[in-house]
């Protein structure tokens, strides 16, 4: 270890953080420069990487949970050799520049996850680990081992205060996850102040509660900390936490140590003051020591040796192993999966769309070995456990089944991390009430752009007895409004089945299955081809009555409805006088964002519009020229049977007909 040039390169970083900030006049100057010997220290003594090839499957992974202190990350990126220029570090914060305020997965080249929201990146890591287990031992082999990395990820005050660290801390110290290793940049200082105004409490003590092994040390003693770490590693059996002891802000001579260096620029004068502090030229913006350039240079050949000889024995483990390498190309995605046999259900079939999504869930496995996935202890209600495979845990790590506990929000996040791995295809289930609880988690998703598939069930007041808590009425229109996030609500079981598809299909972004408790009838489709309709939004169920012209059928009244609302649309449209047309709007967006042309063909100009769906009305206004033609429910559920609930609050096919009929 070369502990010049490091100190030259935690230089490099304050000044280049600084720099940025202060150019941007926003940003978070306290952690980069408190932390610059750390991350000196992983990029270039601890990290297995190579620059020049960031996708490397075998590389470590290093989320900077604490994404506030992006500079930090940009600096040692630059600095390390990846894509990223010097000039885009002076960009930082800047309209479409790849130095955003936080880091910014898909933008930046060798970032491993989009943070920001405290704590969120710290559950990333722990589902960068579990998947790390799972195809090491999927893969590797008693003479190759092509999986074998360590998941790092820097946490500070604020991570620590999040609840959902503390979710995810707790699963990863239940699960034994010995590589994953967390540095704890413990500097007693938040926004408002010194971290004593409202968090006192014992982190070590909780971490060792949890199961991990805690390790302390000095944030500026590079010798111990890498000590701490080769220690951190060589624990097989606890994830560890190691609690480096900072200086917010450090070099900083006036503003170190407090809350006002956290996050807002220097100013010019402690700027000038900070880099006589350090021994930065004056006249020099944007300094890079000479010493750092020069070590990390050095460096890439040394990374390029590592990388290949992984490359070598990578040869090596698939040609000894052909049908380990078969299944390694459609684990990454470099061959197709078996075909599915999708269950098949005929008109008439009645069957609650949870079950539906459980039965499909099982051909999904057989067909696809890389699938895998749990419930925030609700499996036997989501109907989502892989009933052929085992569960994981810290003793079998090939299980497909993953016990997340009552850990909604960690288990968003840490299913994202799985997806954000590679190799993997997640999901991960709960009650769609509380979606709530890991809303933030499917933002991100959504943000990153992730294929993870979110299992919402009991899905209206018809769970009935659990009662109002249980039972969502606003989830539905809430999810709608997260952008690149794919809202299904299947209307039966045929319909169940082809969302499982369009969720398979949808790669470039999560998708959400919102599933019945209640049994939903297979219904006939007039629409000969709604497999291909029921992909652009929705599609014709039921045709009217009435007299035909020339563009087909003039409906008096169509009925836009979604879940179990088409069956009970369906119902209404035979207690209507009028010609009733029936559509099924299996995903909103899409159906808003359809060809105006087609969608006048499912709704005539002339047809009066009437909206049927189990929850709050927003997002439908669009369709109905008077919010009296909105059959929805905007009003907590009450405690009971579930169709005695309906009944009670009218929300009935006989009152639908009824307003079709107004």
């Amino acid at each position: 270890m070369d502990i010049d040039a490091l100190k030259a390169s935690a230089l490099s970083v304050r000044a280049l953080s600084m720099d940025a900030v202060q150019a941007a006049n926003s940003g978070h100057p306290g952690l980069p420069m408190g932390c610059a010997e750390l991350g000196s220290l992983l990029y270039g003594e601890i990290l297995k990487h190579f620059p020049a090839n960031p996708d490397w499957v075998d590389r470590d992974r290093f989320v900077l949970s604490a994404g506030h202190g992006s500079m930090l990350l940009y600096s040692l990126l630059h600095l390390s050799g990846y894509d990223l220029p010097k000039g885009q570090l002076q960009k930082f914060r800047q309209v479409g520049s790849l130095t955003p305020g936080h880091p910014e997965y898909g933008l930046t080249t060798g970032i491993e996850t989009t943070t920001g929201p405290l704590g969120a990146g710290f559950s990333n890591a722990v589902g960068m680990a579990i998947a790390e287990t799972m195809l090491a031992d999927t893969f590797n082999t008693d003479v190759h081992q092509i999986i074998d990395h360590y998941t790092y990820t820097l946490a500070g005050d604020g991570c620590m205060m999040e609840g959902i660290t503390s979710e995810a801390a707790s699963l990863a110290g239940h699960l034994g996850l010995g590589k994953l290793i967390a540095l704890y940049d413990s500097n007693s200082i938040s926004i408002e102040g010194s971290t004593s105004l409202a968090f006192t409490e014992d982190v070590a003590a909780r971490f060792e509660a949890y199961g991990w092994q805690v390790l302390k040390g000095d944030a500026y003693d590079l010798k111990q900390i890498q000590q701490l770490i080769q220690k951190a590693q060589k624990e097989s059996n606890k994830p560890s936490l190691i609690v480096l002891t900072s200086i917010i802000g450090k070099g900083s001579p006036n503003k170190a140590g407090t809350h006002g260096v956290h996050g807002a620029a220097l100013g010019d004068d402690e700027i000038k003051a900070s880099r006589a502090e350090l021994g930065i030229p004056a006249d020099q913006d944007f300094y890079i020591d000479p010493k750092a350039t020069q070590y990390f240079a050095g460096k890439q050949s040394l990374w390029r040796e590592e990388f290949e000889e992984w490359n070598e024995t990578f040869k090596a483990w698939a040609t000894e192993n052909p049908k380990l390498k078969a299944q390694w190309d459609i684990f990454m995605g470099e061959a197709a999966p078996a075909e599915v046999e999708y269950p098949d259900y005929e008109t008439g079939f009645s069957e609650a769309s949870r079950k539906v999504s459980g039965a499909v869930l099982q051909k999904l496995a057989e067909a696809m070995p890389n699938l895998v996935g749990g419930s925030a202890d609700l499996a036997p209600s989501n109907n989502t456990e892989l009933k052929n495979h085992s569960h994981y845990d810290r003793h079998t790590r090939e299980g497909r089944n993953l016990h997340f506990g009552v850990r909604e929000h960690a288990m968003g996040g840490i299913t994202n991390g799985i997806a954000l791995h590679g190799g993997l295809r997640p999901f991960a289930a709960t009650f769609l009430v509380f979606s709530d609880y890991m809303r933030p988690a499917v933002r991100l998703a959504a943000l990153m752009k992730l294929p993870v598939v979110f299992i919402y069930t009991h899905d209206s007041i018809y769970i009935g007895e659990d009662g109002p808590t249980h039972q969502p009425i606003e989830q539905l229109a809430s999810l709608r409004t997260i952008p690149g996030l794919k809202v299904l609500r299947p209307a039966d079981p045929q319909e169940t089945v082809e969302a499982w598809k369009m969720a398979l299909e949808h790669t470039d972004g999560p998708t959400a299955l919102v599933l019945t408790r209640q049994k939903l009838s297979t219904f006939e489709k007039a629409d000969a081809r709604w497999r291909a309709s029921m992909r652009t939004g929705a599609y014709i169920v039921k045709e009217a009555k009435g007299a035909k012209d020339a563009e087909g059928s003039s409906p008096e009244v169509v009925i836009l409805a979604t879940g179990s609302e088409v069956g009970m649309a369906l119902k209404a449209a035979e207690l209507s006088s009028k010609n009733v047309r029936v559509v099924s709007v299996t995903d909103l967006h899409a159906f808003d964002t359809m060809d105006p042309a087609e969608r006048e063909k499912l709704l005539p100009a002339s047809s009066r519009v009437v909206v049927a769906e189990a929850g709050v009305s927003s997002g439908w206004g669009l369709y109905v020229t008077s919010r009296s033609d909105l059959f929805t429910i905007n009003r907590f559920g009450e405690s009971g049977p579930g169709n005695e609930v309906a009944a009670h609050i009218g929300f009935t096919a006989e009152n639908l007909a009824k307003l079709c009929d107004g």
